[in-house]
């Protein structure tokens, strides 16, 4: 019997919760935005940042896992949306974090994320929602994309310095 080599061996759990890992915490010079506003490219505010996801092996953040805002009238156990760390931007001086590609209405027809586990599938259809190009299936290559590159997250708050 051979592997499906399109299929990752032990799909989504190379990712974790950042409190999950409790040797790992966020770098220094970076700020932890999990409580910060997410507000998409209307300005409007349409959740917070719940927790940041982590892939482990890699030291790096992949996504924010966002709780969107109950004014939306979205049922509560489809409320939380996960972002790659790359298509969002900081707005340090108010706590926010912004996400032009997205506004308060077409996150209603974003992909939620049930925490169960990050298939390649989902990550395939947030970036589809968010009129992303689709990475390599092989996994070695598929974040190293830009909107995975969580340096971009954290160097957009930071050019005004």
């Amino acid at each position: 019997m051979e592997a499906n080599a399109n299929v990752p061996s032990g799909q989504g759990m190379h990712l974790r919760r950042l409190r999950d890992l409790p040797d790992f915490e966020v770098a220094s010079n970076n700020p932890d935005v999990r409580g910060w506003s997410v507000r998409g490219s209307d300005g409007k505010k349409f959740g917070e940042v719940y927790e940041l996801i982590v892939e482990q092996e890699a030291l790096k953040v992949r996504y924010l896992d966002v709780e969107l805002d109950s004014s939306l009238n979205i049922n509560e156990r489809d409320r939380h949306i996960l972002l790659p760390i790359g298509v969002a931007a900081l707005d340090e001086e108010s706590d926010n974090v912004f996400v032009p590609s997205l506004t308060s209405e077409s996150v209603l027809n974003y992909p939620p994320f049930v925490e169960i586990q990050i298939t390649r599938e989902y990550e395939q259809a947030m970036l589809k929602s968010l009129n992303l190009p689709l990475p390599s299936h092989a996994d070695a290559e598929f974040y190293n994309h830009t909107s995975y590159d969580e340096q971009q997250f954290y160097r957009r708050g930071r050019s005004a310095e």
